[in-house]
Parts: C-alpha cells; sequence; structure tokens
C-alpha cells in the first residue's frame, strides 16, 4: 500500500497546471484587474448610444448649411445682431459683409488697398465724406456741422477754411473713386468731396446704377462729369460752406447739371450761386422735378421767377437763407408754380416785405405753408399769404 502511495505521488503521476490555477495563486498583482473587468462587463452596450462620430456635439452644423441658405437665416436676425454674428467665425464674418449694403468710410487706406471690397462686396450705398478728411485720430477736439463731423487739431485759425486744408488732393480722390467705381458696378449713392471732372466721369461710366449723388466743395467743372450720370434722381450741391471751404456754382453749372441729368426728382443747392437762367434751365429740363431745396441762397436778384418754370414742382424748401429775393421784379413777370403743394421755411431771414410778398405770390396754389424758426415775420406779412387760397 505504501509503494502503491509514492508511486501515486510521483512527479510523473502530477497533472500540469493550468492558467487559472497560475492566476488564483498570483492574485496580488491583478486585483486591481480583477476589480475593473466586472466594471466593464457591467456597463451596458447598447448600438444606438454608439455612432461613427462621438463628438457630434461639438462640430458646426452650420457646416451642412450652404452659404445661400445660411445668408437667408442672418438676414432674417435683427440688425443689433449682425455685429456678434460676425464675430462667431471665418465664414460668418464673409458672410455677414455681404449683407451690407450702406457703409461710412473713415479710413482712406481701406479703399486704395482693395480691402474694401473683399469684405463687402455687395455695397450700394457709400459715404466718403470722412475718409476725404485728413484728421488726427488722437485728437480731443471734435468739429460737429450740419454736414460734417471731424476731430481736428489745436493749431487752427478761426478766420480761415481750415477744413480745405485738411482733405485729400484731388488726385488721391480721384483714384479712390476710380477703385470704388470698379469694385462696385451696382454703386446707386455716393457721398464725395473734392472730386474732379475725371473721377465722376469714370464713376458714370461704370456704374450705371448711380441715382442719388451728394457733392461736396464742387464747381462748374465738377459738374460736366455729373452730366454723364443718365439715371440719376437725386442730388445735392454742396458749393460753399462758410468757415469750412468755399467754391462756385454758377448758372453753367446749373445748366450743365439741368441738360445732363434730366431725370431728377429732387435737387437740393446749398451755398450754390446762380440767377434766374440757371432756375429757369432746370425747370425747362427736368420735367420730373418733384422737390427742389435751396440752402444758404446765394443767388442774384429775381431768381424767383425762374420758379415758375417748373411745373411739376410739389415741393419748395427754403434753409437757412439770409435773404430771399431782393429784386423779384414784378408781379407780371413773376408768374406761379401750378402744381406746388407744400412751402417750406425755416431759419429764414423775412425781415423784406417784397421778397416774402413775391414768394407766396410764386407759390400761391401751394396748400400747405411751414414756417419754422425764422426771424423778421409781422402781423402785416402774413396778409400776404392771402393769396393762398
Amino acid at each position: 500500500m505504501s509503494a502503491l502511495a509514492e508511486k501515486a505521488d510521483s512527479p510523473l503521476n502530477k497533472k500540469p497546471p493550468s492558467w487559472s490555477d497560475i492566476w488564483l495563486k498570483n492574485t496580488k498583482p491583478l486585483k486591481h484587474v480583477v476589480f475593473t473587468m466586472p466594471l466593464q462587463s457591467l456597463s451596458p452596450k447598447d448600438p444606438k448610444s454608439q455612432t461613427l462620430i462621438p463628438t457630434f456635439a461639438n462640430i458646426d452644423r452650420t457646416l451642412l448649411l450652404s452659404d445661400e441658405l445660411l445668408l437667408q437665416i442672418l438676414s432674417k436676425l435683427p440688425h443689433l445682431q449682425r455685429n456678434p454674428n460676425s464675430l462667431v467665425c471665418k465664414r460668418w464674418l464673409n458672410l455677414q459683409g455681404r449683407l451690407i449694403r450702406s457703409l461710412k468710410i473713415l479710413d482712406w487706406d481701406f479703399l486704395e488697398s482693395g480691402r474694401l471690397f473683399t469684405r463687402f462686396p455687395n455695397l450700394t450705398h457709400v459715404d466718403l465724406l470722412n475718409g476725404c478728411l485728413l484728421s488726427p485720430r488722437d485728437s480731443g477736439i471734435l468739429l460737429t456741422h450740419r454736414l460734417v463731423s471731424m476731430q481736428m487739431g489745436s493749431g487752427f485759425c478761426s478766420n480761415c477754411k481750415f477744413l480745405e486744408e485738411d482733405l485729400l488732393p484731388v488726385e488721391v480722390v480721384d483714384k479712390g473713386l476710380q477703385a470704388l467705381a470698379n469694385g462696385c458696378p451696382n454703386l446707386r449713392r455716393l457721398v464725395v468731396i473734392n472730386a474732379s471732372e475725371l473721377g465722376l466721369l469714370t464713376v458714370a461710366e461704370e456704374c450705371l446704377t448711380l441715382q442719388e449723388l451728394e457733392l461736396h466743395k464742387c464747381n462748374d467743372n465738377v459738374l460736366r462729369g455729373i452730366a454723364a450720370c443718365e439715371n440719376l434722381q437725386i442730388v445735392k450741391l454742396v458749393a460753399n460752406v462758410d468757415g469750412l471751404y468755399s467754391s462756385s456754382v454758377t448758372d453753367i453749372g446749373l445748366t450743365i447739371l439741368a441738360q445732363g441729368c434730366k431725370r431728377l426728382v429732387r435737387l437740393e443747392l446749398s451755398g450754390c450761386e446762380g440767377s434766374f437762367d440757371g432756375i429757369k434751365a432746370i425747370g425747362q429740363c427736368c420735367l420730373m422735378l418733384e422737390e427742389l431745396t435751396i440752402c444758404d441762397l446765394k443767388m442774384d436778384d429775381g431768381w424767383l421767377a425762374g420758379l415758375s418754370y417748373c411745373e411739376n414742382l410739389k415741393t419748395l424748401k427754403l434753409l437757412s437763407c439770409k435773404r430771399i429775393d431782393r429784386g423779384p421784379g414784378r408781379d407780371e413777370y413773376l408768374g406761379f408754380c401750378p402744381a406746388l403743394e407744400r412751402l417750406h421755411l425755416q431759419k429764414c431771414q423775412l425781415r423784406s416785405k417784397k421778397s416774402v410778398r413775391a414768394l407766396f405770390r410764386v407759390c400761391e396754389a401751394v396748400r400747405e405753408i411751414v414756417i419754422q424758426d425764422c426771424w423778421g415775420l409781422d402781423n402785416d406779412m402774413f396778409r400776404f399769404a392771402s393769396v393762398c387760397r
């Protein structure tokens, strides 16, 4: 029996150890493995939760939208939200630039470098007035006028036209107008100062849809360039501004404007010279003219009689005029505007009874008279309005 027991315990009869025996004997190094394996096995395995893109929540879903569709969405948002929208990403910045139609240029280099057209490719209204001024950016003095607002230095003379010294040269302005005409062929409204005839001709040739033009510091020669803009409907001419700059627009310039821009609907003359001939030419050529505004009147005596040739004129505005017409002439030569409906007088000197009487005689068909902040009126002058029945 002892022999059989020894034979059974011999190494030849022992079973080879299995992998499970080895792991169970050495459990200390495998404690963390045994502990974590049940946790992983107990986790639910839902095939719906396993997606090909596990971080889909962090991806910009607007990338799935086309530029045209995203532009329509951005165009429906309020205007106050446009600036924050442009800070989202570069794509939104470029798309937001396509929605901008009107812009006021403050930095002339932004126009000459071509960055303006890359950033805002669909501009239709451009204001170059402040961009044409050489004003110090770090100055604490701000000049505010009803036509322009700019920063200025302390070394200026109150008796001189200091704005003329701070304007860009004519050649630089014309070069900018050429770049603007090539980059914005769909331009509809333009505001510019100190331009020449060549610069305006370039705009007239390239921007066939131009309908509104505001021109500062202009003269008769410059108006030859405006005459090439056949589709102009609204024109504002600012020739002279006391204390800022001076130039001259006479009957010659008004005649050139009238013969070239026959589709005018609204015309504003500020600081312009002229007389009966200039107003008569406008009335005879611009048959569609409905509104005429004259600011800071500098015309010769007798110009009131020229208004009778504006047969379709509906609104006449006189603003900041120190005088109306000192020599209007006889009543039979004055005539009247048959279609006139509104007469607006604001900040005008009405001390001359002869001028006020002639004005009401020309406007005898008017239906509405507005007198605001005027000087020199008395009770007798209101009797002249009795012709406007």
